[in-house]
């Protein structure tokens, strides 16, 4: 009976993480059909008159119906668990990609991409990922938290790169039909990989059904916790999402750096943002978590610093590029992981998708000023200080919390 037993928690234990595998490599699709848009604009404009301002508009309505999205799919989470809500959302990105493959039409374009594809990326995104594993994880949960979520950052030097090969050797409708094949395989080995796996078993695992939304919301609004990690997520969002992911590359280009050189620093800052992901999943595992999250915003605001003397050096951007990807979405696990213990699992969902929202917000102010004072100003400078003092105020409001890893009452 022992062996039986050690064989099914060995087997359990690989299907985890064989779990983590399939949940990084949903992440890379999601995010990779997101940035694809950019990719893909200047196609879009030429072949089909499309303006990028409808292009980027596009975008942006596909930010905020991922906003609506997120909270709602948390919930779905807690209630019915992960692996139908996955499966949804790569069926709802299967949709969308399929739709913008074989559409030349404007309309069923933002259908297929602000509607469709959007659901899904606000299904299959990070808070949706790191509350699966969480249920599948009680020792190593910081590193799996750390690898999977680390799918988000993966794509964008790893997949985009393959369907901008796809774009050149046939057409960007067969990358995006490429993106629907591959979202739409992924579903059964996703849902076989979860249900076969002890996510029903783990403390905290099962669905929550008896519980009301509005006592979950009231239980969360209660918790000063759950304050301090949505105000510093939202101002994770400002820092990343809104002022570096949109305006580092226009940054460079201001600076005097050709297209090329630019991109291969955004790309050295995705690849170190995924080791950086890992490392800070491992870390949470082994050392005071509240006091991790606020040395990486701390470290985020000297890396404006650094970024404000780039000047005409190139080697400064590079180094630049390598101080901030270390700390560039290295917050999500360790963010995970304090939601987890601090604040149940059984609501977990709940909880990332509204920090996740915060985190959207955040990033749509980032990405609306900074353009905005820059047009203003004609200079950065006062974009970058604003990312080195919200950095630090992020830092300040996780310090505080202590390390309690005792689970919270479902």
């Amino acid at each position: 009976m022992a062996v039986l037993n050690g064989a099914r928690r060995n087997e359990a234990g690989v299907l985890a993480w064989c779990v983590v595998g399939l949940c990084f490599l949903a992440l890379g699709l999601a995010f990779s059909a997101r940035a694809a848009l950019g990719l893909v604009m200047p196609l879009w404009s030429a072949e089909l008159g499309w303006t990028r301002s409808f292009i980027s508009g596009t975008g942006a309505m596909a930010l905020m119906t991922m906003a609506i999205v997120a909270p709602f799919a948390g919930r779905l989470v807690d209630r019915h668990g992960p692996s139908a809500v996955l499966a949804i959302g790569l069926c709802a990105l299967v949709a969308g990609c399929s739709l913008i493959a074989i559409t030349s039409s404007p309309l069923l374009f933002v259908v297929g991409f602000s509607g469709l594809s959007a659901v899904g990326f606000g299904i299959v995104a990070t808070h949706v990922v790191s509350t699966g594993v969480v249920r599948l994880f009680d020792a190593n949960r910081g590193l799996a938290l750390g690898i999977a979520t680390s799918g988000a950052t993966a794509g964008q030097f790893v997949i985009v790169p393959l369907i901008a090969w796809v774009m050149t050797a046939m057409s960007w409708r067969w990358s995006y039909a490429a993106l629907a094949l591959a979202s739409l395989l992924l579903v059964p080995l996703l849902l076989g990989a979860m249900r076969r796996g002890k996510e029903a078993t783990v403390r905290g695992g099962a669905p929550q059904t008896a519980r009301t939304l509005a006592g979950d919301l009231g239980y969360l609004v209660s918790r000063p916790v759950f304050h301090a990690l949505f105000w510093s997520f939202l101002l994770c969002g400002y820092t990343t999402t809104g002022i570096i992911e949109t305006h580092l590359i226009p940054f460079a280009a201001f600076c005097g750096f050709p297209p090329l050189p630019s991109a291969a620093a955004y790309g050295a800052l995705s690849a170190v943002n995924l080791a950086g992901m890992i490392a800070a999943g491992w870390l949470a595992d082994r050392v005071n978590r509240p006091l991790l999250l606020g040395a990486i915003y701390l470290v985020r605001s000297t890396a404006f610093i650094m970024l404000m003397n780039v000047g005409a050096s190139y080697d400064m951007l590079l180094a630049f590029a390598v101080m901030f990807g270390a700390v560039d979405y290295a917050t999500v696990p360790v963010t995970a992981s304090l939601v987890a213990s601090r604040l149940g699992i059984g609501r977990m969902g709940l909880a990332m998708g509204l920090i996740a929202t915060g985190h959207a917000v955040g990033g749509a102010l980032g990405a609306f000023v900074g353009g905005f004072i820059f047009d203003s100003t004609a200079s950065y400078a006062i974009v970058w200080w604003s990312g080195v003092w919200l950095a630090i105020a992020a830092g300040l409001i996780v310090l505080p919390l202590s390390d309690r890893r005792e689970a919270a009452p479902d």
